[in-house]
């Protein structure tokens, strides 16, 4: 296993985090402690989680991620060798069960930080991440920003203050952004230059080969800032495994389970795919692992999270570390991204 440093902190991790959304929903405790065991061992320390997992997210499952984790660490007594990476919600109806009027605020960060160290069952988070934006702006795939100064949500400032009493309150180490645009990014940086505030370590976005939005803007804030890309869905939700060609849905797979997950099922986006399954055909290469080995070689990478709901998935996503692309080969993705440039945004 590789290390990185995370942006400008003392944080090393591994080059591959553990994903841990379907833990609650797809798999069950044991399944969760099997995954965790095995990518431990396999070297990787970061696993990430959220407040609002499993998805897709529901009252009745809402936090039973944090719980297998948290009872896994209590278990097997191994917190100290755990990056221990979790997110705050923003506002929006798909989680408007959890507390009402949710925002970036001192309430909110509060509430949503507690409930997650309990389940956790730990007194701090190395990496504590706000989901996505509180104001309006694109992310989780909306194109064609459309300016709405009054909604512009809790003043940054003011949620990075929160977030520094919390640091200085030992409960967390670092901070983290997820779903922001260059400029959030940007914003978040200068404030804290400006007002001695803590400065982020990493940007969660979407990374992969039918989304590579993050290298327009957002990577050379990365690249100049110091700030590392946790990338997610590197695999576009398992498309890029080849296992939905043709209109496949395995089952007990996520899109045969949750049909409404579209975002990586556009018609561009499918013939993207299909490219790149015959490129890994033609390379002799698993097509999953020279999707994620791609993922791992980008310069702003702070680290790839992968997800997997079976044993046989996550030991082959890990091998993906052993797969380097030659220049050729490099050069071939490049000539189909140019075809296809992030069909899947």
């Amino acid at each position: 296993m590789d290390y990185l440093t995370l942006g400008q902190s003392d944080l090393k991790v591994s080059r591959i985090a553990l994903g841990t959304m379907t833990f609650g929903r797809q798999n069950r405790e044991a399944e969760a402690f099997e995954q965790l065991d095995y990518a431990l061992a396999r070297g990787v320390n970061l696993i990430d989680a959220a407040e609002m997992y499993p998805v897709p997210t529901a009252a009745e499952f809402q936090g039973r991620t944090e719980e297998y984790i948290g009872n896994w660490m209590r278990q097997r007594g191994n917190r100290d060798k755990v990056v221990l990476a979790t997110k705050a919600t923003g506002p929006g109806e798909m989680v408007s069960y959890l507390r009402p009027d949710i925002r970036h605020d001192a309430r909110n960060l509060r509430l949503a930080l507690e409930g997650s160290l309990q389940r956790l069952q730990t007194d701090y988070i190395d990496l504590y991440q706000l989901h996505w934006p509180d104001r309006s702006t694109n992310f989780f795939g909306q194109l064609g920003y459309r300016h709405d100064p009054d909604n512009s949500g809790t003043p940054l400032a003011e949620t990075l203050s929160v977030l520094a009493e919390l640091v200085a309150e030992g409960k967390i180490r670092h901070i983290g952004l997820s779903n922001e645009t260059p400029w959030g990014t940007m914003k978040c940086l200068q404030l804290a230059e400006e007002l001695g505030l803590p400065r982020i370590v990493s940007v969660q976005n979407p990374y992969s080969l039918l989304n590579r939005s993050a290298e327009v803007g957002l990577a050379e804030v990365l690249l100049r800032e110091q700030v590392g890309l946790l990338a997610y869905s590197p695999l576009g939700f398992g498309v890029l495994s080849g296992k939905y060609a043709g209109g496949a849905r395995p089952e007990g797979s996520r899109l045969a389970l949750f049909p409404e997950y579209q975002r990586y099922l556009t018609e561009q986006g499918l013939a993207a795919t299909q490219c790149y399954l015959e490129l890994a055909a033609e390379a002799g290469l698993d097509p999953a692992q020279m999707a994620l080995a791609y993922v791992n070689s980008r310069p702003f990478l702070g680290s790839n999270i992968i997800g997997a709901t079976r044993m046989d998935q996550l030991k082959a996503n890990l091998d993906s570390l052993d797969v380097t692309l030659s220049a050729e080969l490099l050069a071939q993705i490049e000539a189909i991204h140019q075809r296809y440039p992030n069909p899947c945004p």
